[in-house]
């Protein structure tokens, strides 16, 4: 069995010229664990995760997986890490197929160059067809098997955040990032979409770090919450701790927790 690695990250400061986005933040994610980070808008979340998944370069500190140091890897070495990454603008290919869309996740698991690709060698043909029963899979197990062979534009929204969901999954992560998935969503699409985060997690095994707006959605799920803002970390724990914390109602109430008593 896979060993899933811990997620740590270690005084991360990030700096966009006098704005301090970032302040020496610090937290863990658990393996295995359903973690979500928060915090009100400005409260520097996305701007975290794009550290986490090396879109941004932290000016201090470290984000370590395990026993490797990711702090300075680009986006495009994360699946080689273990890490899969699904987007709040799910950044896919709206004329391609959902499986041509998923089979893109399984790049960094190809072996072969274009030209033994190309001259469809035995060993390439065995390992596109693994490939495609693996996508195959996935997409049964999100729901998606009966839309393999549709383009992408033709599916309802929330069936194109499952297709994202899919190809993100489709690394074999170890560390799943969900960038605000319910965004966009009404209330019908967003339980099913908790449902869904549920049953990955305890399927696979995987650690999962989600950035969310739906405090529903969050304290329903998530083993752990980290609360961030203005760039500060302010609060770190367990959904009903870090619902009681007077610095987090301080934070998306603008009172203290004695005024709302």
């Amino acid at each position: 069995m896979t060993t899933i690695p811990e997620l740590r990250v270690r005084e991360v400061t990030l700096r966009f010229g006098g704005l301090t986005a970032l302040d020496e933040v610090s937290f863990t994610v658990r393996p295995g664990s359903l973690h979500a980070l928060i915090g009100p808008n400005g409260a520097g979340k996305s701007s975290c995760f794009n550290v986490i998944s090396g879109v941004y370069r932290a000016g201090t500190g470290r984000v370590e997986l395990g026993e490797q140091d990711i702090t300075l890897r680009g986006p495009h070495t994360l699946a080689g890490a273990g890490i899969g990454r699904s987007f709040q603008n799910t950044a896919l290919s709206a004329r391609s197929t959902v499986l041509d869309n998923v089979l893109l996740g399984r790049h960094a698991l190809t072996r072969g160059g274009f030209l033994s690709c190309g001259l469809r060698l035995p060993w390439t043909v065995r390992q596109e067809r693994r490939h495609t029963a693996r996508v195959r899979e996935i997409c049964d197990f999100l729901g998606l098997a009966d839309r393999l062979h549709l383009p992408v534009a033709a599916l309802p929204y929330g069936a194109a955040k499952r297709v994202d969901l899919a190809r993100a999954l489709a690394v074999e992560p170890s560390l799943l990032l969900l960038d605000e998935p319910a965004a966009g969503m009404n209330a019908m699409e967003t339980a099913e979409l908790a449902h869904t985060i549920q049953e990955v997690r305890e399927e696979l095994g995987i650690s999962i770090l989600l950035v969310e707006h739906d405090m529903g959605l969050v304290m329903g799920i998530a083993d752990r919450i980290t609360v961030l803002d203005f760039g500060r970390l302010i609060a770190d724990g367990t959904p009903a701790e870090v619902r009681a914390n007077p610095e987090v109602i301080r934070a998306y109430l603008g009172t203290s927790a004695e005024e709302n008593e």
